[in-house]
């Protein structure tokens, strides 16, 4: 019989301790990588697109289901009604200090959009008239010119690059969601163009409206400060913007 001798037999139960250890050691970081990498993806996770056919908003919390901000109308109330809209042949008003109209079919004019992550809207120019510097926080915007030449652009986050080019009848330009943009129409005559937008509720944040025209104001000291402007200049800009 061979025997093993004490100490190398308390040698090899350390080993077998150790060893041991270390497995476990290892199981137990790769259960917790995989538990986060499993929380990771439910967190990011989400539907590619609706689980039905439609989700007509509406407003009576009675009368249906609660998605993506709006509650669906019962399908079976449902008509042909709720996915149509009319007059967008009729030309907006311009007759204001930047010379431009936006009529916007968006979920809260079309029912029929919610869910859908589209919307569509109108864009009336005056001569000379401008869509002033804004974002839409929630989309993507294609802008398609039907009359008139226009300057458009976009600028990036920082660093702050300018995209810009001269459009014509015809012509296409996309406004990535998030970045600010304006549309100027340079041409000599009206201008009249369509946008379609990625989302039902796209949203919209005029940048001089939104810093000079917040309510409540924005302290003066904040602008005077940002815009390197003078006092005068803030508080001339703030009643100009005030909301009426």
């Amino acid at each position: 019989m061979f025997l093993i001798p004490p100490s190398t037999k308390n040698s090899i139960s350390y080993k077998i301790e150790i060893t041991s250890s270390n497995i476990m050691k290892g199981v137990s970081f790769l259960a917790t990588v995989a538990i986060l990498a499993l929380a990771s993806s439910f967190v990011s996770a989400y539907d590619p697109s609706p689980l039905q056919d439609f989700c007509v908003a509406i407003n009576d919390i009675k009368s249906g289901v609660f998605v993506n901000g709006k509650f669906c109308k019962d399908p079976a109330m449902v008509s042909a009604n709720d996915f149509s809209f009319s007059g967008l042949n009729i030309p907006g008003n311009t007759g204001n200090k930047v010379g431009s109209n936006v009529t916007l079919v968006n979920v809260d004019k079309l029912a029929g959009l919610n869910t859908l992550g589209i919307s569509l809207a109108r864009l009336d120019f005056a001569e000379y008239g401008l869509n002033p510097p804004h974002t839409h926080p929630r989309g993507t915007e294609l802008f398609v010119v039907i009359e008139g030449t226009f300057l458009v652009g976009f600028v990036t986050s920082n660093p702050n690059k300018l995209f810009t080019k001269v459009l014509n009848k015809g012509d296409v330009f996309v406004f990535p969601i998030g970045l600010i943009h304006f549309q100027f129409n340079i041409g000599k005559t009206v201008g009249l163009a369509f946008a379609g937008l990625s989302s039902q509720n796209p949203g919209v944040i005029t940048i001089a409206n939104a810093v000079f025209g917040s309510v409540p104001p924005i302290n003066p000291d904040v602008l005077i400060k940002a815009f390197q402007l003078d006092k005068n200049v803030v508080e001339y800009l703030q009643k100009a913007f005030a909301p009426n």
